[in-house]
């Protein structure tokens, strides 16, 4: 019960933040509601994370938990990002381009039906995570709001098609969950959060969208490797 109201929580902050993605200029409170819908995305990643570990502390796992994480994840990491970004790209004058952020959805909702009949991704993933698919967004939003960023139609349009079919892909990417602290074995994963840090602290916002570049960068290299190694 407990791990099943957390991931209400996860839904209703996707809620929020899709409700805030259609209004990204007006200003509430101290902040604008982009940065709202962000910010409700980021709570909305908070509260994924511990469902599951209360799920795990609690011995409370069960299907309709597993479920109605996945409605969660998709609702706050593939409809609420993709909202944002149809807003904010009309706010751009990107006209119809605006429309393919509805892509985004679609294959955040193959990728999480995937993975909820696949027992092999505990440890690497098949495909982009969802969750990643709204951190990097987040990452482009805000460069674009705050005129840092002024990508062409065609850049626009690649990157939406590039990350969606991502998240359907069988590309091995790796899990940042780890069994133990060790650095030997959690050596990329200390690496990644580390790079977080740095592009967040000299790039702002837009340093998440360099992070998860950066991830699918490790990954594909890892997977390169692997084969040349077998």
């Amino acid at each position: 019960m407990v791990p099943n109201c957390i991931t209400l929580l996860n839904l209703l902050s996707g809620c929020v933040a899709i409700v805030f993605a259609f209004n990204p200029i007006a200003e509430v409170g101290p902040l604008h509601g982009w940065q709202w819908s962000a910010l409700m995305m980021g709570l909305a990643a908070v509260f994924d994370f511990m469902d599951g570990a209360a799920a795990r502390l609690l011995h409370a796992k069960s299907s309709i938990g597993k479920e109605l994480d996945s409605l969660s994840d998709l609702v706050s990491f593939g409809v609420a990002p993709a909202m944002l970004l149809l807003n904010v790209l009309q706010l751009a004058n990107a006209g119809w381009c605006s429309y393919l952020a509805l892509f985004l959805p679609l294959m955040g909702a193959l990728r999480l039906a995937k993975f909820n009949i696949d027992d092999s991704q505990s440890v690497t993933f098949k495909g982009l995570p969802i969750p990643a698919n709204a951190i990097f967004w987040i990452g482009v939003v805000g460069p674009l709001m705050q005129g840092r960023l002024h990508p062409t139609v065609g850049v626009t349009v690649a990157v939406i098609f590039l990350i969606g079919l991502l998240m359907v892909s069988n590309l091995p990417m790796f899990s940042l969950k780890m069994s133990n602290f060790s650095l030997r074995d959690n050596f990329v994963r200390y690496f990644m959060v580390l790079a977080a840090v740095v592009f967040v602290v000299t790039l702002g916002i837009g340093g998440f969208a360099a992070t998860i570049l950066l991830y699918i960068a490790i990954s594909a290299l890892q997977r390169i490797v692997r084969v040349t190694t077998d």
